[in-house]
Parts: structure tokens; sequence; C-alpha cells
């Protein structure tokens, strides 16, 4: 076989390798996931938390806003357990904040992660997934009945209707003062830490400042 006969039949069989590979993946559940990924970014949002009860890992009945956000300076993702692609890399990143906020977690800081797949992920099968990341206290993991957690995620903005094709994201933000940052794509993990610390300091300065108008009242 000469070169250029061997060239062409290696293409041909890179090119069918290739087709395979995609006509697999486009089969495959997580098929939107390509599509959703994109490069990283940001956008400041307006949230609202549904009034509605949801389940955390260990069983125990919760409402997002009263139990978990208020007070609490917030990273919140959207995941579901039988997803291979993108909600491991998401939670992975979880994992990392929490690591580099340390002790901060379960105290003044909340890393929240919320089932879009309720119908399958019960709180077993939650608190098995969330094993391989949880490093410690302060991260639930929550589900609910469908209606629950579908008007939970509308009020937070991420509600797809076909969740196996959702985006990859990440929420920041202050439960008392509202101010919250939605993270598209695979952001990294110190760049939510930041943010954190940044929320953290305006917290800080917005007490410091009371508390000396305060002392100056009559």
């Amino acid at each position: 076989m000469n070169r250029f006969a061997h060239r062409g039949l290696l293409t041909l069989c890179l090119l069918a390798v290739g087709v395979g590979q995609a006509l697999a993946h486009s089969a495959d559940e997580h098929a939107g996931h390509t599509r959703a990924v994109k490069s990283a970014s940001s956008e400041t949002a307006q949230v609202k938390f549904a009034d509605v009860a949801l389940v955390d890992q260990n069983g125990k009945t919760v409402r997002l806003e009263k139990d978990l956000v208020q007070n609490k300076i917030v990273v919140m993702s959207f995941i579901y357990t039988s997803c291979t692609t993108v909600c491991p890399v998401v939670s992975s990143i979880m994992g990392k904040v929490q690591k580099q906020l340390g002790a901060r977690v379960g105290t003044e800081v909340q890393l929240v992660s919320i089932s879009i797949d309720p119908q399958r992920d019960d709180a077993k099968r939650l608190n098995d997934y969330a094993r391989t990341f949880q490093n410690g206290p302060g991260w639930s993991w929550l589900t609910g009945s469908p209606q629950s957690v579908n008007e939970t995620l509308k009020g937070l903005g991420s509600f797809s209707g076909d969740f196996k094709n959702h985006q990859p994201l990440i929420l920041v933000g202050d439960g008392n003062s509202r101010h919250w940052t939605r993270y598209y794509g695979f952001t990294d993990p110190a760049v939510l830490s930041r943010e954190v610390e940044k929320l953290s300091g305006e917290r800080n300065a917005h007490a410091k400042h009371t508390a000396i108008a305060m002392e100056h009242q009559p």
C-alpha cells in the first residue's frame, strides 16, 4: 500500500470512529450536556425561594430559605446522581470550594446541591452520592416531590424542562442581602471562594456600619 493510500485509509478509519462515537453519544442520556457546556461565565441574578418542603440526604424535611439560606452565604449547585458527565465535575468543584473555605462551611457558609431528577433521587441515593464529594458538615443535598423541586428550580432560574440537558450552573449569594451571582460552565473553585470572601467582607462591613450608627443614636 502506498503512502497516500495508507493516509486515506487512516482518515476514513478516524472518520468512522468519530461518527460512531458521535452516534453513541447522541443516544446517551447525557448528549445534551456537550452542547450545554460553554466557557465559564457569570451574571448577577434575582432569585426567589419557593416556600415548599424539600428533603435532605438524611431524610430530614427542610425549607430552603428558612433552614439553609437565611443568615448564610450560600454556594448552590444542581445535579442528579445518574449523571456521569457534567454533574460529577460540578460536584467536584463544590467539594474543592468546601476544602478551600474549611471550617467556615457549616457556620457562616452553607453548601447546597439540589437534585433535578427527584423521581429517581431519593435521600438514600443522594447520601450515597454525597460521600464521593463531601468532606465535612455544612453541605445539604436536597430532593423532594417533583412539584416542590420544580417550583424551587423555577424560583432560582435553573429549571430547564429537560434535566438531562441542563447547563452546569452554580449560584453564590448572601441569604441576607439577596445579592446573587450565577456561574455557568465549569467555574474555577477559587473564583467561587473569592466571591464568598467578597460577600463575607460586605456583610461584615455592613454590620460594622450598623453598629456604629446605633452607637451614635441619641
